[in-house]
């Protein structure tokens, strides 16, 4: 035997014995549901530990210094919602006591709770490591009530992490000064569809935006662009305003996705003039939106 390894015994009998019942009270309580499961050679283990328990004479049986592993599910777990929340425990009953060492009651039952996909690593790290050192029964129940209430904490961050309920459609129209960068033009167009958002972006001196969509989405969006894709602009340079806002109950989207229409209005204006806001109203009166012009420049 190495160095590092400490000599084992068998428990006594009558420590034995209560190991062995508390096998038994789990297997009563949760066989019936096919929630705890044992090997076969696990089984054979425990009847013979169980016949040498009950019969004075008779050699010692062979038993795996590592005990017996035991696999528990724990089922239906937090509130009563239509989800299903399962656990599985990996139950470990020591049969084996350092050698020569006199012990009162048998060594407790170890648990370790298996990595559920609803729960991350550290979560479940977290609750291993808080484990009370009571018997099996006490900490099952522990970890019935520390996963509720993970569940319920977990349930109340995603309440109050949603997006507000935003059906009703509004277009919104922003005046820019000027916006030339192609980074920051490529924000608009490639960010607006992950708000739900549609309309396009004209670049130039002056740009102009039109946004489509929930009222709360414009709004997180264009604080989005400020904060995240503007973050590195000064603040006096960060040069918006909003100059339309159009909220009619009935209002449809007049695009179906974002897109920039810098190019295709420079090649319709005079002389390819990029900053020809005639070319822009004919377009927009093409799309069904030439009243929208006057409020947005005039």
């Amino acid at each position: 035997m190495s160095s590092g390894t400490t000599e084992q015994d068998v428990l006594p009998k009558e420590l034995m014995e209560l190991q062995l019942g508390q096998i038994d009270l789990l297997m009563a309580m949760y066989s019936s549901d096919d929630a705890i499961y044992m090997d076969s050679a696990s089984a054979e283990t425990i009847e013979a530990l169980r016949d040498w328990c009950e019969n004075e004479d008779g050699a010692i049986p062979k038993v795996p210094e590592a005990g017996i592993y035991l696999l528990l599910k724990l089922e239906d777990l937090g509130e009563d919602d239509g989800s299903a929340h399962s656990l599985q425990l990996t139950l470990n009953v020591p049969l084996t006591c350092q050698k020569g060492q006199e012990i009162a009651e048998p060594p407790s039952i170890k648990t370790r709770i298996q990595q559920p996909n609803w729960m991350s690593k550290g979560d479940v790290t977290k609750l291993n490591t808080e484990l009370p050192d009571e018997d099996i029964l006490s900490v099952i129940e522990h970890i019935k009530e520390a996963a509720a209430q993970h569940l319920t904490t977990q349930k109340e961050a995603e309440v109050a992490n949603a997006p507000s309920q935003d059906t009703s459609i509004v277009r919104v129209w922003f005046y820019f000064p000027s916006i030339s960068t192609r980074a920051k033009r490529d924000d608009f167009i490639n960010y607006a569809p992950t708000y739900g958002l549609t309309g396009f972006l004209l670049a130039g001196k002056p740009g102009i935006l039109c946004l489509e969509g929930g009222s709360i989405a414009v709004d997180d969006f264009m604080k989005w662009i400020k904060t995240e894709s503007w973050g590195d602009i000064p603040a006096h340079h960060k040069k918006v305003s909003e100059r339309y806002r159009e909220e009619d109950a009935d209002l449809k989207r007049a695009f179906t996705d974002m897109q920039e229409i810098t190019d295709m209005i420079e090649k319709r204006g005079a002389r390819g003039n990029r900053g020809d806001m005639k070319a822009l109203e004919a377009w927009l009166v093409e799309c069904g939106l030439g009243d929208a012009f006057g409020k947005i420049l005039m």
